[in-house]
């Protein structure tokens, strides 16, 4: 399949030749015009058959082997333009920076005919909703699971056989999540050891898992047996040991020596592909897994092939073609998941699937199953590549989307798309390889990703011998005219005869040390000068981990066509000056290069670089001088601002693609807002971690909103790690605001928090909409008045300590952080969004001084009477549904009750013993929304000074407090609307002190008017009477109903009102009265102001 990368290319190339810089560069030189007109026609010519090729090359093997030479020189031709690209490109570059080199002659292409250059894992994790038709399977596997019975052995070795692909992993992965099985064993744990069976590693493995940091020190495997002995010496434990392949007799038996110190009943399952395997364990179960069968095939595929619910596609034409489809996949839930995936990319059309299905490949013999072929078939040429690529991973290895993308990056295989990146361009790439199955999510670590076994098969078998993975692939797979792509894992002490079988390599592009493997420690120091000269062509350098102290040798400048270096974890002090030549640089990774000091001067002349990663880097303390000359350069993980020398912070401000993690470091030497506002920070909300904006002295209010990259705020954001430092971050800031940080975990306080650590004048502190972000807040914040926490539901740590906070919000937060409420909150506390607490969890009590409470959206809220609610003045409950009934005695100095939503309360009480109980300081009531309530306390509502009541939408009350005109002496306002059932006031009627009253949408009680005896009320001055349609009033007032001090009356809805009684109107209020025109107006000499709508 070498169709991948001639049709990926072809067009690259052809692209080349006619691009500007190309032809400008090559004008005056060889090759004429004439060759390059023929090469790229030969290119068309070649790129017209590949379509044809690609099917015929599967079940031909010359036109396969056509194909592979096309490649090679597909390569060879790449690397031609791109050398003559660099060259180009260098010239340009000498003109802009006044340098001067002497010319030679590009590579000499004449009419030459060719050109030759001379020297996965698994975890225990397992979604159970995505399996189908393996319940028996589980069942049977936990029946020999559980009984104390293991044979005649001490341990009890339970083998899953069966072909790749067919669900062992997933059986043993349903028992070991299961319940019961995790109940019943003291110790478990789950070890993949897969084809390289390395005894010292899985048994380093199953001990972390038991005793995780206990093999840190040991590097003996006889010590690591006795630790693992001693920690299983009288336990039941399980072990999955998942994919194993060895089957040889004596490791095995050596391997399970430790195991035996375990208890009766301890059992093993092991997953593998080979039953000779099992018995060279000792299994005393082996389960033959079958295929899944009929029904549960099919189920399997709905479940992947349809977007919406397969039962809608039932006895339709796709049902019929998944079906026949599906019997291809012979019951094997691999193959059924990626062909389902493939038929969900190409939508609902009939002719699609009529493809698939009747394509030649179901018939091919041949160790990569027919349903992977055809997933693989159907990508886009351009992804076809990309995922060939893959194939330098060895299998199990994890790899990340952000540096996978990369790599397709520098090896050229990545399109450019008009208003688009090639890192966007590559991770829909990688979407889509994902959304085919071909890539799946670690269960292990949720950043990483990993294919399975036979997708890894599928990858190394259409990449062929261009791939060569050092240490797994034999030796004879080396071919040293094709190998292109090479990936090795580091040794802790290396030797350049590991890799003295690359010397003949003719075009090595990729060189990837894998990010999984043991840093090294000790090398020569020759190690590098001597593999440099091999990768004089390479687009891929990857050196990470190499923790012997060395310096880079000059020649890596050499490398021209290099795209990607990482040098990440490397103890180097300094970087060559020639890696400025490395003109074609997009990616340098200088990670954990902790002992890095200096970046090379002439840095600027990387043109092409987009992404620079000085993550712990703590000795560089400069940067190079015109950093803003980098216009590509998308990630800066770190600037230093200098004042003299260096970089001003201005540089930023020509950075217009800066993204993700940027720490500013030495604020302090910004020298005029004019410069930091020449940074355009404003216009990279893309950053993920904020500049050391604690070294402004003089910031007093900072607001920091929609910051989605930002994971973590620490030192940067101080800009300096020492609490004892003698300039403290944000000396001065008052008011400090984080809102919509919706990927923020940890905030890391400042040094020492007992001592005085930052924020020392903060009065202010607001965190809003930060739903991932755990921990943790500074503690230590002497000035803080007001503290908001708002939609922060993950946040577990303590709350700050202060003993002027006067205000606290907290609003769906965690329930434990109630537990850590400040002592000293002087004025009000807003709780709102605790679903599952009750007012239990507040163990410390409410603060003493604390005077207003509101608390919201508290659906199992309860008033415990042990609490001491004396120190509050204003009450406010809302949607708190578990409430039935609210104690008035255990609020004795409320003067504010409000109450709404809270759809369970049926009544307010007062405790028998203090029935009488004056609420002498309440002022306000009001009850909104509160369908169930039908009572106050019996006997009447004792509020001496109760002002104002307010009673709304309480469907389900009859009556008002009894005896108001005794018990509430001093009301003067009454609002009563939307209480349907209340008939009337009760004994006594309403309190000769009432000035104001308005009743809405209460029918039952307007019908009672006349019950009022509002004649009586001398002090009333305002009458609102609203809603009446079901009412047959058609003259109003009634005699004798008004008091005769009245001023204003509204009345509105009456429907049928044709009659008001109105003799003091002047004929210009008359004429602003817009009545219905049935309404008869009278003479009245009592009503100084009438408003009607009826």
């Amino acid at each position: 399949m070498a169709e991948l990368v001639v049709s990926a290319f072809l067009q690259v190339l052809i692209d080349r030749m006619v691009s500007r810089d190309f032809v400008d560069f090559l004008r005056g030189r060889k090759p004429s015009d004439e060759l390059l007109y023929k090469l790229k026609n030969a290119l068309l010519s070649v790129g017209a058959v590949l379509e044809d090729v690609e099917d015929k090359q599967v079940t031909n093997s010359s036109v396969k082997t056509w194909l592979d030479e096309l490649k090679h020189a597909v390569y060879d031709a790449d690397d031609v333009l791109d050398e003559i690209a660099t060259k180009a490109l260098q010239s340009k570059l000498d003109v802009e920076f006044g340098t001067k080199i002497a010319s030679k002659n590009v590579l000499g292409l004449v009419q030459a005919s060719t050109f030759r250059r001379k020297p996965s894992e698994t975890t225990s994790l397992v979604e159970d909703s995505d399996i189908c038709g393996r319940n028996d399977d589980k069942d049977e596997r936990i029946k020999k699971l559980l009984p104390n019975d293991a044979s005649d052995n001490k341990i009890g070795m339970i083998a899953i056989v069966g072909m790749g692909g067919l669900g062992k992993s997933t059986i043993a992965q349903l028992v070991y999540n299961d319940k019961k099985v995790q109940k019943h064993f003291d110790l478990v744990a789950w070890v993949s050891v897969s084809e390289e069976f390395d005894m010292f590693k899985v048994t380093k493995s199953i001990l972390e898992a038991v005793v995780p940091s206990s093999t840190k020190d040991i590097q003996d495997l006889n010590q690591l047996q006795l630790k693992l002995k001693e920690k299983l010496m009288g336990k039941k434990f399980l072990f999955v040991l998942d994919d194993v392949w060895n089957r040889n007799y004596t490791e095995c038996e050596i391997l399970s020596n430790p195991f035996k110190s375990g208890t009766q009943g301890s059992r093993i399952i092991m997953t593998t592909r080979d039953v000779d395997v099992a018995s060279a364990m000792r299994a005393f179960e082996i389960h033959h897994l079958k295929e899944l069968q009929g029904e549960d095939c099919w189920k399997l595929f709905a479940r992947h092939a349809f977007l919406h619910d397969a039962n809608s596609y039932m006895h339709s034409e796709f049902e019929e073609l998944g079906r026949q489809i599906v019997e291809k996949c012979k019951g094997l839930p691999l193959a059924i998941k990626t062909i389902g995936a493939l038929l969900r990319s190409k939508g609902l059309v009939v002719s699609e699937w009529e493809k698939v299905l009747n394509s030649e490949i179901w018939s091919l013999s041949n160790e990569i199953l027919p349903a992977l072929r055809l997933s693989y078939k159907d990508l886009p040429s351009y992804i076809k590549r990309c995922f060939a690529y893959c194939s330098v991973f060895p299998k199990d290895h994890p790899f990340k989307k952000d540096e996978l993308v990369l790599l397709w990056m520098a090896e050229g295989i990545l399109h450019e798309i008009e208003n688009k990146t090639m890192e966007a361009v590559g991770n829909d790439y990688f979407d889509t390889l994902v959304s085919r199955s071909l890539f799946q999510k670690s269960n292990e670590d949720e950043l990483c990703f990993v294919m399975h076994d036979l997708i890894n098969d599928l990858a190394k078998f259409v990449s062929g011998e261009f791939t060569f993975r050092l240490e797994v692939d034999s030796r004879s797979h080396l071919n040293v005219n094709k190998t292109s792509h090479v990936s090795y894992a580091r040794d802790f002490y290396e030797k350049f005869n590991k890799f003295e079988a690359l010397r003949e390599v003719m075009q090595l592009r990729t060189f990837l040390a894998l990010e999984s493997s043991t840093p090294c420690y000790h090398t020569t120091k020759k190690l590098f000068c001597d593999l440099l000269p091999i990768l004089s062509c390479a687009r891929v350098l990857s050196l990470s981990n190499y923790r012997y102290k060395f310096e880079l040798p000059e020649s890596i400048g050499k490398m021209t066509q290099l795209r990607y270096l990482n040098l990440s974890s490397m103890s180097l002090k300094r970087l060559p000056d020639s890696l400025c030549k490395l003109y074609n640089l997009q990616t340098l990774r200088l990670y954990h290069c902790r002992e890095l000091e200096t970046l090379p001067r002439d840095m600027q002349k990387l043109v092409n670089l987009r992404h620079l990663d000085l993550t712990k880097t703590p000795c560089i303390m400069e940067m190079p001088m015109h950093m803003g000359k980098l216009k590509c350069l998308q990630t800066l993980t770190k600037f230093v601002v200098s004042k003299r020398t260096g970089c001003s912070i201005k540089e930023l401000g020509e950075l217009a693609n800066l993204r993700g993690a940027l720490s500013i470091l030495d604020l302090e030497n910004v020298e005029s807002f004019k410069d930091a506002e020449g940074a355009r920070l404003r216009n990279k909300m893309d950053l993920k971690d904020l500049p050391a904006l604690g070294q402004l002295s003089s910031l007093q209010n900072l607001s920091i909103v929609g910051f989605d990259g930002i994971l973590a705020v620490g030192e940067e954001f101080y800009g300096s790690t020492s609490g004892s430092s003698s300039i403290k971050p944000f000396g001065a800031l008052k008011v400090l605001k984080f809102e919509q940080m919706l990927n923020w975990e940890k905030w890391s306080s400042f040094g020492d928090e007992n001592e005085g650590g930052a924020f020392h004048h903060l009065e202010e502190l607001s965190i809003q909409r930060c739903s991932k972000l755990t921990g943790d807040l500074p503690i230590h914040l002497p000035s803080l008045g007001i503290l908001e926490i708002i939609d922060c539901p993950k946040m577990l740590a303590s709350l700050p300590k202060s003993p002027t906070i006067c205000e606290l919000k907290l609003i769906n937060c965690r329930k434990d952080i109630l537990r850590e409420l400040p002592l000293h909150v002087t004025e009000k506390l807003t709780i709102d969004r605790f679903d599952a607490v009750d007012m239990s969890v507040l163990v410390g009590g409410l603060p003493s001084t604390l005077k207003f409470l509101e608390i919201k959206n508290w659906k199992k809220l309860g008033l415990p009477i042990n609490l001491d609610y004396s120190c509050l003045e204003v009450l406010k409950l809302f949607d708190c549904d578990s409430l039935r009934s609210i104690p008035m005695d255990l609020f004795p100095n409320v003067k504010n009750l409000t109450i709404s939503r809270c759809r369970d309360l049926e009544s307010l009480t007062v405790a028998e013993q203090v029935h009488q109980l004056d609420l002498v300081a309440l002022s306000s009531l009001t009850i909104e929304e509160c369908p169930n309530f039908v009572s106050f306390p019996r006997g009447g509502l004792h509020a001496t000074n109760l002002g104002f009541l307010q009673i709304e939408d309480c469907l389900s009350l009859r009556s008002l407090p009894d005896k108001m005109h005794m018990l509430l002496p001093s009301l003067t306002q009454i609002t009563i609307q939307r209480c349907t059932n209340i008939e009337t006031f009760l004994e006594g009627g309403l309190p000769s002190s009432l000035n104001e009253l308005y009743i809405t949408n209460c029918d039952k009680l307007v019908e009672s008017r006349m019950r009022w005896s509002l004649h009586n009320l001398a002090p009333l001055r305002y009458l609102s009477i609203w809603g009446g349609s079901k009412l047959d009033v058609v003259s109003f007032p009634e005699k004798g109903l008004l008091p005769t001090n009245l001023i204003i009356f509204r009345i509105s809805g009456f429907s049928n009102l044709t009659t008001l009684d109105n003799n003091g109107w002047s004929a210009s209020q008359k004429k602003g009265f817009n009545a219905s025109p049935h309404l008869k107006i009278c003479q009245s000499e009592t009503i100084q102001s009438w408003s009607t709508a009826c």
